[in-house]
């Protein structure tokens, strides 16, 4: 039987970080995009001002997924929130609730901190990602449209 626990990631993780990021970017088929590098998740997550945190789920002791999650805030609630950037577990993983157990912690951190919401957002064609929100009781926001300017 396995043994699965979710912790928090800290600056020994980094290298773990990054390769989920490169499986996430793999499954999304978008590796193409991928910038990023362990001194940029070094900094950005475990430096001065951390832009994110991490939670990585450990099938007996061994990294099988993270979320990387940040800080938001809705002016009409008043209130901060949590967007989560990135939910993965390795497909080798899949299919044991692991997932769903790491949903389930982030949105304990949205209870625990009576946060106004949680939000992310999904590609269009990860049908098992999305059949996977709705049966959370996620909403999906059809009047809203993602944009967005790269610092280039």
């Amino acid at each position: 039987m396995s043994n699965f626990v979710i912790r928090s990631a800290n600056i020994n993780d980094v290298n773990i970080i990054n390769d989920l990021i490169l499986g996430i970017a793999a499954y999304e088929k978008l590796s193409h995009e991928v910038k990023m590098t362990s001194a940029d998740l070094e900094k950005n997550l475990f430096g001065e001002n951390p832009a994110a945190k991490v939670i990585i789920g450990e099938e007996n002791n061994n990294p099988v997924g993270f979320a990387l999650y940040f800080q938001n805030f809705s002016t009409f609630l008043g209130r901060p929130g949590i967007h989560l950037e990135d939910l993965f577990v390795l497909p080798d993983h899949r299919g044991k609730g692991y997932g769903l157990q790491l949903f389930n912690h982030i949105k304990e951190i949205v209870k625990e901190n009576n946060y106004g919401r949680f939000e992310w957002t999904v590609l269009k064609w990860n049908t098992q990602a999305i059949d996977f929100y709705k049966s959370q009781g996620a909403i999906e926001m059809e009047e809203w449209v993602n944009y967005r300017i790269e610092n280039d």
